[in-house]
């Protein structure tokens, strides 16, 4: 744990110019490059271009066992930043605005400080740098394609979380993030005339009656113990005051963990924007599109690293908390080997470290890489002791 203490400003460091250079998904050149070249710098086993822009290296311990992941994602988001920092994103229009920096710079510390402690671990640590977490399909499908889950008997994952403050994790066994899909609806009406709407067929009150009609889908035809949310992000139609529109564009996303109701959900948007598009004499078109599944934590995992977590932190650090409707890619991962996602807190109001992942002045209390290089050091080197 010294060790970590000794990078941490060599953590500050990585995190700082990766977030001055941020990169979209899919777009990912500089950064893949940067963590490779650090870990081969390490001696360690370094695959690049796996899964298209994904870097996997593995570190062998002198003595066998088990094989343990961490994964990294290390894509940014298109967000124009506004804070005023020194190390503020140099790209217009794009910024590291959900910790995927910090996440790239906790887990190469942690390799290095692995990689000379060789001789007492027991076992393998694969390092697994993800590209395009953000934007579906994502990099975790192609990547376990090209296998860099092989041989992985667990995996865990680090994720910055600004609603708790730093030097806090926030844990769940089971469900923690949702399935994430999204549907697209146009409605194709007959426009005219503001003073003659009995010649047309109204594209907005069309709409109007559709975004209406699917808020029924959660309250009145979904078990309510089960979780799910739909909301309506985007209606257009229309420009001028006196002309009715003749068609009408509407989006929304649907949030679910199981995936019966997922399913069910799908088939009821379809029967309402039917049903309410014929109606009212109007054609549509209709568009589901399914992102992220459940991401679904394992007990045995999550108990290993809230156990870890004990070795460092206090008792009133380490939360528990409620189902995430957020979506992560991660779950693809999880499907695959058992493993755990957990949230390190991050937040500390004294430096205006308080705004939420995917805001604009989104910012961390830099601490908080030592507390998960800690914790999650401790996490590999637990279950390869004691789950072998």
């Amino acid at each position: 744990m010294e060790r970590l203490e000794n990078l941490y400003e060599e953590m500050v460091e990585i995190r700082r110019d990766l977030h001055m250079y941020p990169e979209l998904s899919f777009e990912e050149v500089r950064t893949p490059e940067i963590i490779a070249n650090y870990l081969s710098d390490l001696g360690l086993e370094v695959k690049t271009g796996v899964g298209g822009r994904g870097v996997v290296a593995t570190l062998r311990g002198n003595k066998p066992g088990k094989t343990v992941a961490l994964r990294a994602d290390f894509d940014a988001l298109p967000i124009q930043e506004k804070n005023q920092v020194p190390y503020k994103s140099t790209v217009p229009g794009v910024m590291h605005a959900c910790g995927h920096d910090a996440h790239t710079a906790i887990v190469l510390a942690i390799a290095k400080a692995l990689s000379e402690n060789t001789e007492v671990l027991e076992g393998n640590v694969v390092f697994i740098h993800q590209h395009a977490e953000e934007q579906v399909p994502g990099g975790a499908i192609k990547m376990i394609e090209d296998g860099c889950l092989d041989g992985v008997d667990a995996i865990f994952a680090p994720h910055m979380e600004n609603y708790h403050p730093v030097g806090s994790i926030a844990y769940r066994s089971g469900p923690i993030m949702a399935a994430s899909d999204r549907f697209e609806i146009d409605i194709i009406g007959n426009g005219g005339h503001g003073a003659f709407p009995h010649h047309t067929k109204d594209s907005v009150v069309i709409g109007s009656q559709l975004v209406t009609n699917l808020q029924q889908v959660i309250s009145r035809e979904i078990d309510p113990l089960k979780e799910a949310v739909l909301s309506i992000g985007s209606f257009h139609s229309g420009e001028g005051y006196n002309v009715i529109a003749g068609e009408a564009s509407i989006k929304g996303t649907v949030r679910t963990f199981d995936e019966d109701v997922r399913n069910s959900i799908e088939e009821k948007i379809k029967r309402i924007v039917e049903g309410t598009c014929h109606a009212a004499g109007a054609s549509y078109k209709f568009q589901y599109k399914r992102g992220y599944p459940a991401t679904i934590n394992h007990e045995q995992e999550t108990e290993i690293l809230v156990e870890s977590a004990k070795d460092l932190l206090k008792n009133e650090q380490i939360i528990e908390i409620p189902p995430n409707m957020g979506g992560e890619d991660f779950a693809y991962f999880l499907q695959k080997v058992p493993g755990s996602y957990v949230f390190f807190g991050s937040a500390n109001p004294d430096i205006g470290a308080i705004h939420p992942y995917h805001h604009p002045e989104f910012d961390i209390d830099e601490q908080v890489m030592l507390y998960a290089s800690k914790i999650l050091t401790r996490t590999v080197v637990n279950y390869l002791q004691n789950y072998a």
